[in-house]
């Protein structure tokens, strides 16, 4: 009698079990259990004791005719309290099968009348989401509105009828055709994480997605799409009201034209068409309330790249259903002035400050007047990520990057200003909104903020000229373009544009016998970068970094945002509009003169063990690749291996090998590149591998893999770009849905 057997294997309870152990009281697996095992029980009736009701959740599109959907849950929130019970198998990150019981849980609610469980069981829908899939949860909320079912007189055609006749209308829109690499976006974006290498993304033209939302009514942050070159073809199943900003389309609602820059009024069961562009790269749609897809660490902005954000993490697909938002309307829709809708062409202005790498330093003084005189081609090979430039060849002021890399472009890493114009090699790369934030190449010039929207209206073959402005100009600029959005008006006289060259260099204090050279470089009208010592290896100098860091942590700036630090180099972003330039930088000099010596300074630390595969097969794919793709003889090529072994004097690839599984490398930076990544250096110097990076820099890493750049490590977060010459690959370092019992409060 110690074994017992079940008639039937089910995975969970039938439908009526629940309601029967909520108003019961009885455990009726407990019954079963015991029953099977001969353990004697009280076998009685129980006296049912008020009210209960249960919905189940599927996995299923009711506007589909309940057709199931399959795919990954991007988040799930359940409802809880001494009323609700929730049976679940799923969680964040969750992937349904097509080949399982598409029930995602079922909510039971209780209460002492029926009438009050109705209103619990509403209340508990009002606080459930399952994202990333198409699910029957707005619909299960509508049906407890249906007078037959407040009334109970509902009947198993009761559905069928509210099909019928058309009275589901869910706030949502649906993706008819996706265009090309549509994904929701948000402004600013996933901001105060650019430390740990995680990109803010939203969108490439923020102008537009900002007018388009203050065209609809929606405060600035509202979530809207993003389509690159084709745009999308939505069908709406509630009134809803749009408008389209950015590149010039045609747009037709229900095969008649309507204009962009305006409110849309759109019907339910109406279909919006968004044509391919005619000039201009990416176009916005806002919708009044907002795309209501949930946050990712404080953003709905898409990193498709990364697989975060937006809709399920990723580009829209046919068939998928995105709901619209209940955000309060900041202000009255309003048609927006014609003067405040860009006309494109081929050929681009775009205002930039100098620095933070310039001349004599970096490039020689002809090399800087070149960049600023070359009217830079736009290359095939863009994207979110950066805009590659085809132009002509620098003259550099070094012969190579002495430690950190032996091209001249090599600097120890340092992080990048979103809009910085990065030198990977000899291959200029303008870092947009999905770009790397730490990394060892210099960047002469950065686009200012009111300037970076042009960077989204790029396609292959445009010609950019980069125009140098003053920090007041920027400053300016900004200010006129936060004007005509908020009243939709263009300014009677735009602000008067001039070249000015200015200094990359806004603050450098010499060495003293207690403190090293101090350097302030400007990074656009948002960041600077501020630089210990000269241009080598010294960890003395990342102590220094991190004592200012702290300094700053327990003393706050009021308009510094957030801190990023590099080798031997901090950047620091700051709201101009809160705390100007030059007040920043006078009170960076004040506590840079109080840090403490760090030969006194302690640091917490912990030591990790990774296991690594040499060589394995997505590494050497990844250097193929670049063969294919990009360049097909380089020193490097055929194998990063062998080429570090000859650039280092190695006997064989065998020391190669036996050099990288020694070493224990000090963690100076992350997000080299992206999601955690860390630049990592071997505190042994007999284990410091001198490497070259590549150049041009590769379009493809694998996510996991370790590589070599310069003396430093780094481990890949994501699939990305890179640089470094690849080794091997490990463990990946980065988990999008901490769900772990090990991450604490998100983390």
């Amino acid at each position: 009698r110690d074994e017992f057997y079940f008639l039937e294997v089910n995975t969970r309870l039938q439908v009526e079990h629940p309601i029967t152990e909520e108003v019961t009281g009885v455990d009726l697996i407990d019954w079963m259990v015991s029953l099977a095992a001969g353990v004697p029980f009280d076998l009685h009736a129980p006296a049912p004791k008020g009210h209960a009701m249960e919905v189940r959740v599927y996995a299923e599109e009711p506007l589909r005719h309940f057709q199931p959907s399959p795919g990954q849950l991007s988040q799930v929130t359940l409802p809880c309290g001494k009323r609700v019970r929730v049976d679940t198998w799923v969680e964040t990150s969750t992937l349904v099968p097509a080949q399982f019981d598409p029930m995602l849980a079922k909510i039971i609610v209780t209460g002492n009348t029926r009438s009050e469980a109705l209103t619990n069981l509403a209340e508990a829908l009002a606080h459930t989401r399952f994202d990333g899939i198409s699910t029957n949860l707005a619909f299960l909320r509508t049906l407890l509105d249906l007078p037959d079912f407040i009334a109970g007189t509902h009947s198993t055609g009761s559905i069928d009828h509210y099909l019928a006749a058309g009275l589901y209308q869910p706030p949502a829109f649906e993706v008819i055709k996706p265009g090309t690499y549509t994904t929701v976006q948000d402004f600013p974006g996933r901001l105060g994480l650019w430390h740990i290498g995680v990109p803010p993304s939203g969108p490439m033209d923020d102008y537009a997605l900002r007018l388009a939302n203050r065209i609809v009514g929606n405060p600035a942050n509202a979530a809207g799409l993003e389509c690159t070159l084709v745009g999308a073809t939505l069908q709406f199943h509630r009134d809803s009201l749009i408008a389209v900003t950015g590149a010039a389309v045609e747009i037709h609602l229900n095969g008649e034209p309507v204009q962009a820059g305006r409110p849309i009024a759109v019907e339910a069961g109406q279909t919006l068409a968004i044509g391919p562009v005619q000039t201009g790269a990416r176009i916005y749609l806002a919708v009044r309330g907002g795309i209501d897809v949930p946050e990712y660490l404080g953003s709905r902005a898409t990193f498709a790249l990364g697989k975060m954000g937006g809709h399920a993490g990723r580009i829209l697909q046919v068939g998928d259903i995105l709901p619209i938002g209940t955000t309060p309307a900041a202000y009255a829709p309003k048609v927006a002035d014609a003067a405040l809708l860009p006309s494109f062409g081929n050929h681009w202005a775009i205002g930039v400050l100098y620095g933070p790498h310039g001349a004599p330093d970096y490039f020689m003084p002809e090399a800087i007047e070149q960049f600023f005189a070359t009217d830079w081609a736009v290359h095939y090979n863009s994207n979110r990520l950066g805009i590659r430039l085809s132009g002509p060849k620098l003259s550099w002021a070094r012969r190579d990057g002495g430690e950190a890399g032996l091209h001249p472009s090599n600097i120890h890493d340092t992080e990048y200003a979103v809009g910085s114009i990065n030198f990977t090699g000899d291959m200029p790369v303008i870092l947009t909104r999905d770009g790397p934030s730490l990394g060892g190449f210099v960047c002469p010039a950065t686009i200012v903020r009111a300037e970076l929207w042009k960077v989204g209206q790029l396609k292959p073959g445009d010609t950019i000229r980069f125009v140098p402005i003053s920090y007041a100009e920027a400053r300016a600029l900004e200010a006129e373009q936060d004007a005509a959005i908020e009243s939709l008006t263009a300014p009677e006289q735009g602000v008067s544009r001039h070249a000015d060259l200015g200094h990359c260099i806004l603050l450098d204090t010499p060495a003293t016998t207690s403190a090293p050279r101090l350097t302030i470089r400007q990074a656009g009208d948002s960041y600077v970068l501020l630089e210990y010592g000269e241009n080598v290896l010294d960890l003395a100098l990342r102590l220094r970094v991190h004592a200012l860091m702290q300094s700053l942590e327990t003393d706050p700036l009021p308009g510094i945002l957030e801190c990023s630090p590099g080798v031997r180099s901090l950047q620091i972003r700051y709201e101009p509009k809160h705390l100007p330039q030059a007040e920043l930088i006078s009170r960076l000099q004040t506590i840079n003169a109080q840090l403490p010596d760090v030969r006194r300074l302690s640091v917490p630390s912990r030591i990790v063990h990774l296991p690594m595969a040499f060589e394995d097969t997505a590494t050497l794919d990844a250097v193929a690749r670049y063969r294919q793709s990009v360049r097909d003889t380089a020193p490097w090529l055929p194998s990063n291996s062998e080429f570090i072994r000859r650039i280092n004097g190695l006997p064989n690839i065998q020391a190669v090998k036996d050099t990288l599984f020694a070493a224990s490398y000090m963690v100076l930076g992350l997000g080299d590149v992206y999601l955690g990544a860390p630049c990592a250096v071997p505190l042994d110097p007999r284990h410091r591998l001198l490497t070259s990076k590549y150049n041009p820099a590769r379009t493809y890493t694998a996510e996991g893999t370790v590589g070599i750049g310069g003396i430093y490590m780094c481990i890949y977060g994501m699939d990305s770009p890179g640089g470094y010459q690849l080794v091997g690959r490990t463990l990946p370092i980065w988990n999008r849905r901490p769900s772990h019992p090990s991450f604490v409060n998100g983390k």
